[in-house]
């Protein structure tokens, strides 16, 4: 069975931050080999999944103003690197560093660094250097909040190219290059995956199950504990069915019964209701991070099984952004 860390070459995730990344449904809209920085006036403020919006008035030299709309990350992905919903208000003065919009050079960007009038900075991008100030603190389980770093998550996305593909993976990978992201529709991607998004993770553990709150598109997962079968295969859920137990402070899980998913193994990857997990939570010794790691299955899409291990960080300052999809943000500049 072959077994894939999440270690990925800077090569691999300056690909993957530059094109798949976090399945960004407009980054063809921008020039990003060209960098740009605009410094104006905000007259909008949009703090939404799956994106951000500042819409900005920039005086030009003939005392004209030029109104650019920056699109920056997603509210649940740049609120761990520091940007919060209170990090700009309207009326400010803000410099944003970013790439000009291939259709509307002066009037579109998106955003990578945002500075303020006193020079403060803000990450507006999952590939921008964080700010988050780190909280002391050890978990004795795994209750808590959890954060994945990036290198997780594009570590994860990079070993995928490694899979053992069939040719009905193939031929879906290929048409989705040409297609918008099903996140246009606010529909996350699958698990693993899901898990490795570099967002607030919170675990709340009761006597008969384990709730996952994830801060992504609405995402929530239940792991039962309390001794339940899965139920029959007809039934499916978005999230899949998962059941599970604790051997000390690790969690042991099994998941099925998934709902068909365009991205519910990768970006690019569908997934099928034969994908089976088996999934496990190990804290480490200091109680500072988790290991994720597992079994994952599906023979509509894989001819074999493959194996994936990473770690998550134990954040309990990190607070979840609590901002649900937005289709309207979610669809915004899709045509261009």
């Amino acid at each position: 069975m072959p077994r894939f860390p999440l270690t990925a070459t800077l090569t691999a995730l300056a690909v993957l931050a530059s094109t798949a990344g976090l399945a960004h449904h407009s980054a063809a809209a921008f020039d990003t080999a060209v960098e740009t920085a605009v410094t104006g006036t905000v007259t909008a403020y949009s703090f939404r999944n799956p994106h951000v919006y500042l819409t900005l008035d920039v005086r030009q030299p003939d005392g004209s103003l030029q109104r650019v709309e920056v699109e920056a990350g997603a509210g649940s992905v740049l609120n761990p690197l520091g940007f919060t919903r209170d990090a700009v208000a309207v009326g400010e003065s803000v410099t944003v560093r970013g790439n000009p919009g291939k259709r509307d050079p002066a009037g579109l960007l998106l955003g990578r660094e945002l500075y303020k009038s006193d020079g403060t900075y803000y990450p507006l991008n999952i590939s921008s250097r964080s700010v988050y100030a780190e909280a002391e603190g050890s978990a004795t389980s795994i209750a808590g909040t959890w954060f994945s770093p990036r290198t997780s998550f594009f570590g994860f996305l990079g070993a995928a190219n490694g899979w053992p593909l069939n040719e009905t993976a193939r031929a879906a990978m290929a048409a989705a290059a040409s297609l918008p992201t099903p996140q246009k529709d606010c529909q996350p991607i699958g698990a693993p995956a899901l898990l490795f998004y570099p967002v607030a993770n919170q675990i709340e553990v009761f006597a008969d199950r384990v709730e996952m709150h994830i801060d992504w598109l609405d995402s929530e997962r239940t792991i039962w504990l309390d001794g339940r079968a899965h139920p029959p295969a007809t039934e499916t859920f978005a999230e899949g069915h998962s059941i599970g137990r604790f051997e000390g402070t690790s969690l042991l899980v099994d998941s099925s019964n998934f709902a068909a998913n365009p991205i519910g193994l990768t970006t690019a990857l569908p997934s099928s209701p034969a994908k089976h997990l088996s999934e496990r939570f190990d804290i480490s010794a200091d109680g500072k991070q988790l290991t994720y790691s597992g079994t994952l299955e599906d023979s509509e899409y894989l001819t074999g099984a493959v194996t994936w291990s990473g770690t998550w960080q134990y954040r309990p300052g990190m607070q979840r952004s609590n901002e649900a999809c937005d289709l309207e943000t979610a669809r915004r500049f899709l045509d261009d």
